[in-house]
């Protein structure tokens, strides 16, 4: 776990609310505090990247997601009011074999973080919420604060593959793409079972037990297989001896962190966790969990960093059927929404001129990297229309299939598709962590307004089954 910030090297001890105090704001502890590169047992290529961001819009594409994301098993007569408490997500139908998108907001209706909710079973650890840390911690708290009051709730953290010794508890394997189906079909001797999107069915592959979730990951129809650990050669081998005919690819790393581009999921939204009513939870966060804030936005009021569910397409979520923190103030939120999640489709000449720079004398602009261009674990580059700031680009990346560099962003409601903007890109200042160019320039890239998801397929026919 990384402790440090671009000065100095904290003990291990010190909690988010110490680190604050010590660096004088929020947002100076983040724009400054380093965070890991993540490296996981899976290759960053199989093939080359392109050609496995392809085989999702092409053919079909198997991803491992065994690795990358946290988990937390839940359990406890107590554990779904403990939910809806801090959730505006509705439980009145939650059962098993449901699997839903948990958000959590603060009090005053901003984001802390989403994560995927999967309710496998009655019984202990029949609840599993994955996803980034970020959504976990909270959860975490929530929980031992629960306990202490006596209440049956339990939970068993279990980190990614970077921070964890030996196994996950799982194998999970993403199957997508327009020949996902035809696959099944093989897989299964027949055709692919009938299960709802987001629901949770039991199958078998290869003659081992195995659970089946209904979505995907870049917008494309598929299944997410999950199932015991000492299972995962087995059900790779028939998932790919399946696929063999279709031109299945692996997915490697590189390749699988641009999928968010194309299913427009914003993978890591600044989180809201700095004002009066988590006082508690930052003096028990660890400070290196926070993570880091990358990007051109900067700005002393940490608000300005802040989403609502709204901003980012997570609406869908919110249902105003139950009490939960900051139901009030996301009442007024959704009643009054000011931005909205869009795609920016980059200037493919602005583009080229931050390559160009790099094989130019003088300062080169702030290096974009392929396929994904985030430096920080919270990505926030400033959008402006005429000079003024309107909305925040989150995370970029290079789409092969469509040849476009693109970003996911939040945009005020009153710029519409087809308007043209700009992304501020680089620091300015710079920040100390190790992760930015220590000497590059400011830039601005001209981008066109587009939907999110921007495929029409993941727009219409694959949402409509949400």
């Amino acid at each position: 776990m990384m402790t440090t910030t671009g000065t100095s090297t904290q003990a291990a001890t010190e909690s988010l609310a110490q680190a604050i105090e010590r660096e004088g704001s929020p947002v100076e502890l983040l724009r400054n505090q380093n965070w890991p590169a993540f490296t996981f047992p899976v290759a960053p290529e199989f093939t080359n990247w392109r050609d496995e961001q392809r085989a999702w819009n092409t053919s079909v594409a198997l991803m491992d997601q065994s690795h990358h994301m946290t988990q937390l098993f839940l359990d406890g007569a107590d554990l779904i009011p403990l939910l809806g408490s801090i959730s505006p997500n509705t439980f009145a139908t939650f059962r098993p074999g449901v699997a839903k998108q948990l958000i959590s907001v603060n009090r005053d209706g901003y984001l802390i973080g989403d994560g995927i909710l999967f309710y496998n079973s009655e019984g202990p650890e029949g609840l599993v919420l994955i996803g980034h840390h970020i959504l976990i911690d909270w959860v975490r708290f929530n929980i031992e604060k629960a306990q202490d009051a006596g209440k049956d709730v339990r939970y068993r953290l279990e980190a990614n593959s970077h921070m964890r010794q030996g196994p996950p508890t799982f194998y999970r394997y993403e199957l997508q793409g327009p020949h996902a189906d035809v696959v099944m079909e093989k897989v299964f001797g027949g055709p692919a079972p009938e299960i709802k999107f987001f629901h949770i069915g039991d199958v078998t592959i290869a003659g081992r037990p195995v659970k089946a979730l209904r979505h995907g990951m870049a917008g494309q129809p598929g299944f997410e297989f999950y199932g015991p650990w000492e299972d995962s050669d087995v059900i790779l081998n028939a998932l790919m001896d399946a696929g063999a005919e279709h031109d299945i690819r692996r997915v490697g790393a590189k390749a699988y962190s641009s999928s968010p581009l194309e299913s427009g999921w914003v993978p890591t939204p600044f989180p809201a966790v700095f004002d009066d009513d988590f006082a508690e939870y930052r003096a028990w966060l660890p400070a290196a969990r926070i993570g880091s804030v990358a990007g051109s936005l900067y700005s002393s009021d940490v608000h300005d960093f802040y989403m609502t569910p709204f901003d980012i397409g997570l609406g869908r979520s919110v249902r105003f059927d139950h009490d939960f923190h900051g139901r009030e103030a996301l009442e007024k939120h959704a009643e009054n929404q000011r931005r909205r999640k869009v795609t920016l489709i980059w200037n493919a000449d602005d583009v080229a001129a931050i390559v160009r720079s790099q094989v130019e004398p003088g300062t080169p602009a702030k290096y974009l990297d392929f396929p994904k261009a985030r430096y920080g674990l919270y990505q926030m580059d400033e959008i402006l229309k005429d000079g003024r700031r309107v909305g925040i680009s989150t995370d970029a990346g290079y789409v092969a299939y469509d040849q476009l560099y693109m970003s996911l962003a939040t945009l005020d409601v009153g710029l519409r598709d087809g308007e043209e903007v700009e992304v501020v890109w680089g620091e300015d200042p710079i920040s100390r962590k190790d992760s930015v160019d220590a000497d590059h320039r400011q830039v601005r890239i001209r981008a066109t307004v587009a939907p999110a998801p921007y495929h029409d397929f993941a727009r219409t026919v694959y949402r409509a089954n949400a």
